[in-house]
């Protein structure tokens, strides 16, 4: 077993047990406790997890939500790939919607000037972004500013998203599963990604494959919401046919 699909198999015994310990794990993988350490550095260090004294525990146990900065620097190469095959979903012209999150930015940044769009968004990074490119006109959702991730939430962003209709989302989420949809850790992001997903035609998810099999707290949509998920193809081929099965088109890149 590769060292990247051994990772991904303690992260998920850890968030089905809410922990894992070293002396476990290395009998389990007939691995040193030494490797298991270094797996467990390894999961720290993407934000997955947190180092305590003889193993870890999952971040969403903890409560923990990691900052925009913190976020963006991980899974950059899988989050870059997923940008461009979202790229491919982007009209030329009309109007759609970019939520918060890190992978969306990405999306946001590769949008060409000449585009005729509409842009509508809840996140003040990727209205930023896109402010100066002469086609796109940048619709910025008001609110209170979540400083965790620069996105407006409460009931100001709510109101403006009643009264919106665009094409396309593009959402982001910290967690999807078959069984719990579609989940966030704050109530108030959750009640915003909801209104987006309503808002329109159709839903593109983007999740890299650390999103997958992992619930939040606060669920703002079902599967059945979701047209498209792009993630990577570092997804579980098991839980991507199980994800295909309820109607939702999977592309991993």
């Amino acid at each position: 077993m590769y060292a990247e699909e051994r990772q991904r198999a303690i992260l998920k015994q850890a968030r089905q047990n809410g922990r894992v310990d070293v002396a476990t794990l290395a009998a389990a993988f007939e691995i040193t406790s030494e490797t298991v350490r270094r797996d467990l550095t390894a999961l720290e260090r993407g934000g997955m997890v947190r180092r305590v004294h003889g193993g870890a525990i999952p971040v969403e146990r903890l409560g923990a939500e990691p900052g925009l900065d913190a976020r963006d620097a991980v899974m950059t190469a899988e989050k870059d790939r997923i940008a461009v095959a979202a790229l491919a979903q982007v009209p030329a012209e009309g109007a759609i919607l970019l939520d918060a999150g890190t992978t969306v930015g990405r999306l946001a940044n590769l949008i060409p000037a000449d585009r005729e769009l509409t842009v509508v968004t809840p996140s003040l990074p990727n209205a930023l972004v896109l402010a100066n490119r002469p086609g796109i006109t940048v619709m910025l959702v008001g609110g209170r500013l979540r400083g965790h991730t620069l996105a407006s939430v409460d009931s100001w962003a709510l109101n403006a998203l009643k009264d919106t209709y665009v094409d396309l989302a593009f959402i982001g989420t910290n967690g999807l599963s078959v069984e719990r949809g579609l989940t966030t850790p704050d109530t108030a992001e959750a009640m915003v990604k909801r209104a987006a997903i309503s808002s329109a035609r159709r839903t593109v998810v983007l999740a890299d494959h650390t999103k997958i099999c992992n619930d939040h707290f606060a669920r703002f949509g079902e599967l059945e919401d979701v047209d498209t998920l792009i993630t990577d193809t570092g997804v579980d081929p098991q839980t991507a046919d199980e994800i295909t099965r309820t109607g939702v088109k999977v592309i991993a890149v």
